[in-house]
């Protein structure tokens, strides 16, 4: 077991019923969400939460978040600058009434093989994947998604629980950042930016909802699904030289690949490279080829 405390906002989203047939969705703070983001919030349950993102028209992910339904009130777990993001979300409002809130929230980390035997040791409950609960002072959430292993979210007013950790396991955010690498999972404005479809990623299952109806960037998303596996795959690599990110990665002199993140020693990284030009051990000039990353196991 490992943790950390992660520096990620939460805004509260609210609103009232609406008058109006929103498509079906009797909310207009609920409407304005599912409308918005890419996953299936209408349909989601009370004490669930999703992965989403935000997507520009080509279907590239500009934005991504953690949609926690919370009593039919919604939160949203984000990297972002709190006060940018809702600014952002009143200009896409339009004259829905929907109502954001920053949440003065800290957050905590705890994953890893033993994280639910250290979360019942302290007499905290252990929900279900992608299911939070709720106690008077914390939310706590089980969300495989942020290493691809096993791992609880808490946050709220953490501290006691943070005193009560063995500080030898805290790791800090470059340990954080190594790890996400190597365990291939995708990240904004990394492998998620402009020109790179979700569906060249193994999480996009997590994040996008193939049925839910239209959201900015749905057409492009379902036309390059719909013809199959997209030209480009999410890969893993060892390098034998200095590789810078943005690096290109060559075959017979010509581009195939692009490496997007690197470890802090500069051994591993990930990136994405032409499916037709994908050898696992090749060594393309000093990059290696050790795995693609197309599925997530959660």
């Amino acid at each position: 077991m490992n943790w950390i405390v992660l520096k990620r906002s939460k805004i509260l989203v609210k609103g009232k019923k609406s008058k109006l047939n929103l498509k079906g969705i009797q909310e207009e703070h609920k409407a304005f969400l599912h409308n918005l983001l890419t996953n299936d919030i209408n349909n989601l349950a009370d004490k669930k939460f999703n992965y989403n993102f935000m997507l520009d028209s080509k279907g590239s992910p500009l934005l991504d978040f953690f949609v926690y339904n919370d009593e039919n009130k919604f939160i949203i777990d984000t990297d972002q600058n709190p006060n940018e993001l809702i600014e952002k979300f009143n200009k896409l409002k339009l004259s829905l009434q929907v109502f954001f809130e920053i949440l003065d929230y800290k957050h905590l980390y705890i994953f890893g093989d033993d994280s639910k035997k250290i979360l019942s040791n302290l007499g905290l409950p252990t929900p279900e994947k992608f299911s939070f609960e709720k106690t008077d002072k914390f939310y706590i959430a089980n969300n495989p998604l942020r290493l691809g292993v096993s791992g609880f979210d808490l946050f709220g007013n953490i501290d006691e629980i943070v005193e009560k950790l063995d500080k030898n396991l805290q790791i800090n955010e470059n340990d954080f950042e190594d790890l996400r690498i190597k365990n291939c999972i995708p990240k904004i404005g990394k492998e998620l930016k402009e020109n790179i479809l979700p569906l060249e990623t193994n999480i996009w299952k997590y994040a996008i909802s193939l049925n839910k109806g239209c959201y900015v960037g749905q057409e492009a998303i379902a036309r390059v699904y719909y013809r199959g596996k997209p030209p480009r795959v999410m890969a893993k690599f060892s390098f034998s030289k200095n590789v810078k990110e943005g690096e290109k990665i060559t075959f017979d002199e010509k581009p195939v690949g692009t490496i997007t993140s690197i470890t802090k020693d500069g051994h591993e990284g990930i990136g994405f490279i032409l499916r037709s030009k994908v050898w696992e051990g090749k060594d393309y000039n000093g990059i290696i080829l050790l795995k693609t990353c197309e599925e997530l196991n959660v």
